[in-house]
């Protein structure tokens, strides 16, 4: 895997995590280098809309890219009132 997309929130917002040195360099050459360093600490958060043409310029490059929209990270983490 190189990319790896996950749920953040409700609405279908996705984390960018690189999973290899070929995801890196690619999501590097589809950023700005002020976000490399973000990117490379998994901080990017992108619109589900943008997470799909994200992973289609990907497939199209020939990078594996998984997709987890099961569960949000926000359905996971212990709710505080």
């Amino acid at each position: 895997m190189d990319i790896c997309l996950r749920n953040v929130d409700n609405k279908c917002n996705k984390s960018i995590t690189p999973g290899s040195v070929h995801g890196m360099l690619w999501l590097q050459t589809h950023f700005e280098d002020e976000q490399w360093e973000a990117l490379s600490e998994s901080r990017v958060t992108i619109s589900e809309i943008d997470s799909k043409l994200l992973c289609q310029d990907a497939h199209l490059a020939g990078l594996k890219v998984e997709n987890i929209s099961e569960v949000s990270i926000l359905d996971v983490l212990p709710k505080t009132n």
